[in-house]
């Protein structure tokens, strides 16, 4: 039986250049599709992923082997925010984020984490899980070609799409060993060369980038209007942010809530997610990804997991690189992003199976009506000057829902548990 490396253990460099580059495939095709998605810099992503990794294994004492990549649930908010107020508000946005998970991160210290199971249970999250994968489902089909007049198989886009979804899906099912855990990569790889071979790439944007240079980075601008539009997202990314930590906990035989503390792994995923924001990229969370890799290899080393990080920054300064990314059609990540958007609202109906919330309870039945057809139809409420719509409207109402509207005694008994 092969022998699993620990979270402190350290292997040779060179043994570890492998293993840090598997993180880094893992986590790519992810990472690079939430910049492209929002009309921000994949370069500056990977940067601020891989410096935000980095300030996450700082404030965890390098106790958690966690990767940190740029988070799909703020592909909604960031587009809303920015169609009204430009992408400079929606960082400042997630700057604001980053500060509500410190002072969540900070809340826990002093009292625990019950009062966010109170606050955030499974029915609220799950909703809005929900909202979050189909609101995308439009971009998705967009992207792919699939909606509007030409949607024969004889156009090209169409093919791309469909290809590049054929080999992501049939990857996903049946890939083995490493390449089980990166199918998204694999399909926007042989989405590119198919559409490479049909003529839709422009390569000289490639031939004309150096080699060397600095990311195109973008700093904030605060705009309480559009803080208020993304602030409620904070406590979905929090939610999910507590799933990936208790999984890492399993896979590596600790018990992270406990060393070094949700409060810990909070403060370092809120700061790391405020840094990527004042510096142009997406905010973070941590990777599901990179938990399957390390699940797969057995290998823990935090060590493995900050040299991935430093390949990420390298390859941040590489335009080149950025500029092969921009190559990338439409509707190769409209393909990747059908399968990738439905597994999104997938895992919230997910987490209301596995939690078993029972839809035979009204109340139950109510709250996820309402987050549904608030996230899903893009509700917006303003008040003055401060307009709150789609997802975050949804996860508001959702929470005030769950506060306000009377559990009957078996709902009492097991949230007391």
């Amino acid at each position: 039986m092969k022998r699993s490396i620990d979270v402190h253990e350290r292997l040779p460099f060179f043994q570890m250049i492998p293993l840090g580059i598997q993180h880094l495939f893992a986590m790519f095709g992810a990472t690079i599709l939430v910049p492209i998605l929002t009309e921000l810099s994949p370069a500056v992503a990977l940067f601020t992923s891989g410096t935000g990794t980095l300030i996450f294994i700082l404030i965890t004492q390098g106790k958690v082997p966690a990767y940190l990549g740029s988070s799909f649930a703020f592909i909604t908010p960031i587009t809303a925010v920015a169609a009204q107020y430009g992408l400079p508000a929606a960082l400042a946005g997630g700057v604001v984020i980053g500060l509500i998970y410190c002072i969540v991160a900070a809340f826990i210290a002093l009292v625990g984490v019950g009062w966010l199971d109170r606050l955030l249970p499974p029915v609220v999250i799950g909703s809005v899980i929900i909202v979050i994968g189909m609101g995308l489902a439009p971009v998705a089909v967009e992207m792919a070609g699939l909606s509007g007049e030409s949607v024969s198989l004889a156009n090209v886009t169409v093919q791309i799409s469909l290809v590049t979804l054929a080999v992501t899906v049939l990857g996903s099912i049946f890939f083995k060993g490493f390449f089980a855990v990166i199918p998204v990569l694999i399909g926007i790889v042989v989405g590119y060369v198919f559409a490479a071979f049909r003529g839709a790439i422009d390569f000289s944007v490639v031939r004309e980038a150096a080699w060397l240079g600095k990311p195109n980075f973008m700093a904030p601008e605060f705009n309480w209007s559009a803080i208020a539009m993304m602030a409620p997202v904070a406590f979905v990314v929090i939610a999910e942010h507590l799933g990936d930590v208790l999984v890492l906990s399993k896979i590596t035989g600790r018990d992270f809530y406990k060393n070094p503390g949700l409060s810990r792994t909070l403060l370092g995923d809120g700061l790391a997610s405020a840094w990527a924001s004042l510096w142009g990229g997406p905010p973070n969370t941590t990777y599901g990804e990179n938990v399957g890799v390390m699940a797969m290899t057995k290998v823990y080393s935090v060590w493995v997991v900050g040299l991935a990080a430093i390949f990420a920054i390298i390859l941040a300064f590489i335009p080149k690189a950025e500029a092969l990314i921009s190559t990338i059609p439409a509707p190769v990540m409209g393909g990747v992003s059908m399968v990738l958007f439905g597994i999104i609202a997938s895992s919230g109906l997910r987490t209301l199976v596995e939690s078993g919330v029972d839809y035979a309870n009204k109340r139950n039945l109510v709250i996820s009506s309402v987050i549904l057809t608030l996230g899903l139809g893009e509700a917006a409420i303003s008040a003055g000057s401060i307009t709150i719509q789609g997802m975050a409207l949804a996860t508001l109402a959702g929470i005030v829902l769950n506060l306000i509207l009377p559990m009957d005694k078996s709902e009492e008994a097991k949230a007391s548990e």
